[in-house]
C-alpha cells in the first residue's frame, strides 16, 4: 500500500499522505480550490460541488475523490471555472441573497467564492422563496433566506455539540435547514451562543446578535484579500 504519493494541481507537484483527499493534499500545500461545504473538522460532505475539479476526463469533487499517485487535476481551466459558475448562480438564485444588504457582506464565503471563480451575474431567474426569520433566541438569529444546506451547522451540532439541533429536511427544492425543538424555533431547542454549530456558517444564516456591522463594509474579512489568501469563514471567526 501507498504511504505517500504525488498528484499534478495545474501541473504543480503535491505530495499526498495515504487517505488524504486532492482538496486535502492540495490545501495543505497551499492550493486553493473553491469550497463551501467542506471544513476540514468534519468528514467530507460533498454536497454543494463547488469544489468540482477534472480528473481523467471526468469531473469529480476534490473534497470526496482520493487522492491517487500520479493523478492529473484541473482546477483552473474554463470548463472547470464554468462548472463552478453555475452551481454559483444556482445557489444564488435559490435563496434570497441580497449582498449590499446583508450583515455579512464582505465576510460571507459564498461571496467570496463568486468573486474568485468569476460569477458576478446570477444568469438564471430568482425563485424569490418565501422564508421567514427565526429571532427566537436570545443571542443569535437564523435566516432562511440565506442558507445553502452546506450541513455544517448540522454536523458541527451533533458531531463537536453532541446536541443535533439541526438536520435537514424535504428532498430537492423543498430541501431546508429545521430545528430540533417542539416549536421549531431556535430559542426553544438546547442551542447556545458557545456551540460550535454557532460559528461555522459560511454565509449569514446563522448571526449573533450583539455583533452585527462591528467592522465597515470595506475593512471585512475578503475586503482585505481573496478568499484564496484568507480561508474559510469558519477559520477566521472574529475578524470579520
Amino acid at each position: 500500500m501507498i504511504s505517500t504519493g504525488t498528484i499534478r494541481v495545474d501541473g504543480r507537484a503535491i505530495r499526498f499522505t495515504a487517505g488524504q483527499t486532492i482538496m486535502d493534499a492540495a490545501l495543505a500545500a497551499g492550493v486553493y480550490i473553491p469550497h463551501l461545504c467542506h471544513n476540514p473538522e468534519f468528514a467530507p460532505h460533498g454536497s454543494c460541488r463547488v469544489c468540482v475539479v477534472g480528473v481523467g476526463g471526468r469531473h469529480v469533487s476534490a473534497c470526496t475523490a482520493p487522492a491517487m499517485d500520479g493523478m492529473v487535476v484541473d482546477n483552473a481551466s474554463d470548463e472547470v471555472q464554468a462548472l463552478r459558475k453555475a452551481v454559483l448562480q444556482m445557489l444564488f438564485v435559490e435563496g434570497n441573497h441580497v449582498c449590499p444588504g446583508c450583515e455579512k457582506s464582505g465576510a460571507c464565503q459564498l461571496q467570496a467564492v463568486a468573486y474568485w471563480v468569476g460569477m458576478l451575474s446570477p444568469h438564471f431567474t430568482h425563485f424569490y422563496p418565501r422564508r421567514e426569520l427565526d429571532a427566537s433566541h436570545p443571542d443569535f438569529v437564523i435566516d432562511f433566506n440565506r442558507c445553502i444546506l452546506c450541513e455544517l451547522c448540522v454536523r458541527a451540532s451533533r458531531d463537536v455539540d453532541g446536541k443535533r439541533v439541526f438536520a435537514i429536511s424535504g428532498r430537492g427544492q423543498d430541501s431546508h435547514l429545521v430545528i430540533d425543538s417542539q416549536s421549531g424555533k431556535l430559542g426553544d431547542s438546547s442551542f447556545a451562543a458557545t456551540d460550535h454549530a454557532a460559528h461555522v456558517c459560511p454565509v449569514g444564516a446563522i448571526l449573533p446578535k450583539t455583533r452585527a456591522y462591528a467592522a465597515p463594509i470595506g475593512q471585512r474579512l475578503y475586503d482585505r484579500e481573496p478568499i484564496s489568501q484568507v480561508g474559510d469563514v469558519a477559520a477566521n471567526e472574529g475578524r470579520g
